[in-house]
C-alpha cells in the first residue's frame, strides 16, 4: 500500500460547473417560509448599524462639548447615554443572533428532510453509483454550511457592506481630505476579498470531495469490521485511510496556507488607511485645521472599519464553501429517478398475481443484462429460476418491483403495464426475501412489523409463529423487545431469514420473490426455514432464486436462464428430458441433494 511520501497527490483545482450566484440565490429562496424571522433579523441589524454610525459622533461631541468645553455635566450624562446605547446594541444583536438562527436552522431542517425524501424516491441505479461516505457528507456536512450561510454568513456580509459605504459617506462628509485618504484603499480592498473568494472557491470543493471519500472509507471500514478482521487485513485498511486521509491533509493545508496570506493581506490594506490617518490627522489638529473629537472619530470609524474587513476575510471562503456545497447538494435534489410514476398512474389493488414478461430487455450502462425473456406465470404458481451466476436471475426478479424498468418491452401485472401503476402500490403487493437479510437496528417487533401500519401484537406473533421464529425471540433477553444490532449482527443467519419471513407473512402479499439458499444454516434450522417458507408461499405467485432440489420439484415451472435469455423452461421432470443446460445445472448443483430427500 502507498504511503504519504509515496502518494502525495498533486491534484490541479477543478473547474465548478455552475456560477456560483445562481446557487446562492437558491439557497436564499429557502428563506422565503420563514421571512418573519429574516425581517426581524435585518430591521434589528438596520438599529445596530444607526448606533454603530452614531457613537463615534456622540464621542466626538463629549470630546469637543464635554471634555475640550470643561463641561463635567456633559461629559457625566453623556457617559450614561453611552452606556444606554450599548446597552440597546447588545440587546438588539440578542434578537438579531436568535432571530438569524431560528431562520437558518429551519432552512438545514427543510434541506435535510428534502435530500432525505429524495434520496428514497431515487431509483436503485442511483444508488448502485453512489457511495454512503458521499450521501452522508452531502446531508450533514454541506447543508451544515448552507446553514452557516443563511444565517449569519450572509449577516456579517450585509453588516460589511454597509459599515463600508456607511462610513465612507459620514468620512468624506466629515472631511473630504481625511475621507479620501480611508476611501483610497476601498477599491483595492473589495478586489482583494472578491478575488480571493474566486480563488479559494474550487479548492474548497476539492476538500468537500475528499471528506467524503474519508467518511466513505470510514463508514465501510465500520461496516465491514468482522471482514476485515477475519482476513487479517487491518494493517492494509488503516494504510488505505492513511492514504486518504493524507490526501485531505494535503488539500486542507493548501487551503491554509492560502487563507494565511489573503486574510492578512486584507488587515495590512485597512491599516495602511489607519496609519495614514493618525499621521494627516494629527498634523490637521495641531495646526487648528481640524478638532480634536473629529480626529477621535476619524480614528473610530477606522476601528469600526477594520472589524467587518476581518470578518469578510473570513466570511468570504465560507461563502465559497457555501458555494461548492450548494453545488453538491442541488446535484442530489435536481436528479431525476429513472423510476417515476406516470402523471395518471394507477392505484393497483385486488390484485391476483398474475405475471407475464414480454420480450424484456435490459441494459446496465451499456451492457445487456436481458436480452428478449418472455414468459407468463398464472395467479398462485410457484416459478423457480437456474442459472449461472451473472446469467440475469436477479435482474429478472428486480424487475417486477420496479427497482429498475426494462429497456425494451414489457412486464404485466393482471394484464396492466406496471408502468403504468403507481410504485407504492405495486410494492406494497410484493414480499421479498432475499438470502442477506436485511434488519434494522431496532426492537425484534418494529422489525417484523416494518412496513405495515398499526399492526397488533397478536398479529406480530402469528406471523412469527407461522415463520418458526417465535420460540427464538422468546428465549432473547426482552422478547419482541429486545434490539438487534445494526444490521442484524447479533441474530444468527436462519434467525434473521426467519424474521425476513415474518415480516412478509404480515405484509400479507399477492407475490413473492424469494432466494431459498440455506447453505450457510445447519440442518435443524435449515428444516425450520423450510417448514416457514411453505406456509409462505402457500397460495400466493412466487418467484423463486433455486438452490435446492425439494424446491425445484415444487415449482410449477423452472425458467433455465443463460446469459440474460430463456433456454429452457418446465418441470422438473421435462426438463431431465429435453434440455441439456438444465441436465448440466442439475448434476452439478441439485443431484448431490438427491441423498437427503
Amino acid at each position: 500500500m502507498a504511503t504519504k511520501d509515496t502518494l502525495t497527490p498533486q491534484t490541479s483545482l477543478p473547474k465548478t460547473s455552475v456560477s456560483l450566484w445562481p446557487l446562492l440565490w437558491r439557497v436564499y429562496g429557502y428563506l422565503r417560509l420563514y421571512w418573519k424571522y429574516a425581517v426581524v433579523t435585518y430591521f434589528s441589524l438596520l438599529l445596530v448599524m444607526a448606533i454603530t454610525t452614531l457613537v463615534p459622533q456622540f464621542i466626538r461631541w463629549i470630546i469637543d462639548t464635554g471634555i475640550k468645553g470643561n463641561q463635567p455635566n456633559v461629559l457625566n450624562w453623556s457617559v450614561l447615554a453611552l452606556l444606554g446605547l450599548t446597552l440597546i446594541k447588545g440587546i438588539l444583536n440578542y434578537f438579531l443572533g436568535t432571530f438569524s438562527e431560528i431562520a437558518s436552522q429551519n432552512v438545514a431542517f427543510d434541506l435535510r428532510n428534502l435530500i432525505q425524501k429524495k434520496l428514497t424516491q431515487l431509483s436503485f441505479s442511483f444508488h448502485d453509483q453512489s457511495e454512503t461516505g458521499e450521501l452522508l457528507s452531502r446531508a450533514v456536512q454541506d447543508v451544515e454550511r448552507l446553514r452557516f450561510l443563511t444565517g449569519r454568513a450572509t449577516l456579517r456580509i450585509l453588516e460589511g457592506v454597509l459599515t463600508l459605504v456607511v462610513t465612507a459617506v459620514i468620512l468624506l462628509v466629515m472631511d473630504f481630505r481625511l475621507g479620501l485618504l480611508v476611501l483610497v484603499m476601498m477599491p483595492l480592498l473589495v478586489y482583494q476579498a472578491l478575488h480571493f473568494g474566486v480563488r479559494f472557491r474550487p479548492l474548497s470543493l476539492l476538500i468537500q470531495k475528499q471528506l467524503a471519500i474519508l467518511t466513505t472509507t470510514v463508514e465501510q471500514n465500520l461496516r465491514g469490521s468482522r471482514v476485515v478482521k477475519a482476513y487479517a487485513q487491518e494493517e492494509a485498511e488503516n494504510e488505505l485511510f492513511q492514504y486518504e486521509n493524507n490526501r485531505w491533509f494535503d488539500l486542507s493545508a493548501r487551503s491554509a496556507k492560502m487563507q494565511a496570506i489573503q486574510i492578512p493581506l486584507l488587515f495590512l490594506i485597512a491599516n495602511v488607511s489607519s496609519v495614514a490617518i493618525i499621521l494627516y490627522g494629527g498634523y490637521s489638529v495641531i495646526n487648528g485645521q481640524i478638532s480634536l473629537g473629529v480626529l477621535i472619530a476619524f480614528i473610530t470609524y477606522i476601528g469600526q472599519l477594520i472589524e467587518p474587513v476581518r470578518r469578510l476575510g473570513m466570511i468570504i471562503p465560507a461563502v465559497a464553501i457555501a458555494g461548492s456545497s450548494a453545488e453538491r447538494v442541488f446535484d442530489i435534489l435536481d436528479t431525476v429517478s429513472e423510476v417515476q410514476d406516470e402523471p395518471n398512474a394507477q392505484y393497483l389493488t385486488d390484485l391476483k398475481g398474475h405475471v407475464r414478461f414480454e420480450h424484456v430487455v435490459f441494459y446496465y450502462g451499456k451492457r445487456k443484462i436481458l436480452d428478449g425473456v418472455d414468459f407468463e406465470v398464472k395467479p398462485g404458481q410457484i416459478v423457480a429460476l437456474l442459472g449461472p451466476t451473472g446469467s440475469g436471475k436477479s435482474t429478472i426478479v428486480s424487475l417486477i418491483p420496479r427497482f429498475y424498468d426494462p429497456s425494451a418491452g414489457r412486464i404485466l401485472i393482471d394484464g396492466l403495464d406496471i408502468r403504468h401503476v403507481t410504485v407504492q402500490s405495486l410494492r406494497r403487493q410484493i414480499g421479498i426475501v432475499l438470502q442477506e437479510t436485511t434488519l434494522f437496528a431496532t426492537s425484534i417487533r418494529e422489525n417484523i412489523a416494518f412496513g405495515c401500519e398499526d399492526v397488533t401484537q397478536e398479529k406480530i406473533e402469528q406471523a412469527a409463529k407461522a415463520a418458526q421464529a417465535h420460540e427464538f425471540i422468546l428465549q432473547t433477553e426482552k422478547g419482541y423487545n429486545t434490539r438487534v444490532g445494526e444490521r442484524g449482527v447479533t441474530l444468527s443467519g436462519g434467525q434473521k431469514q426467519r424474521l425476513a419471513i415474518a415480516r412478509a407473512l404480515l405484509m400479507n402479499p399477492k407475490i413473492l420473490i424469494l432466494d431459498d439458499a440455506t447453505a450457510a444454516v445447519d440442518t435443524e434450522t435449515e428444516h425450520l426455514i423450510q417448514l416457514a417458507m411453505e406456509k409462505l408461499i402457500k397460495g400466493r405467485t412466487t418467484f423463486v432464486i433455486a438452490h435446492r432440489l425439494s424446491t425445484v420439484r415444487r415449482a410449477d415451472f423452472i425458467l433455465v436462464i443463460e446469459n440474460g435469455q430463456i433456454v429452457a423452461q418446465g418441470s422438473h421432470e421435462l426438463l431431465l428430458q429435453t434440455s441439456t443446460q438444465y441436465v448440466d445445472i442439475y448434476n452439478h448443483q441439485l443431484k448431490h441433494q438427491e441423498e437427503k430427500l
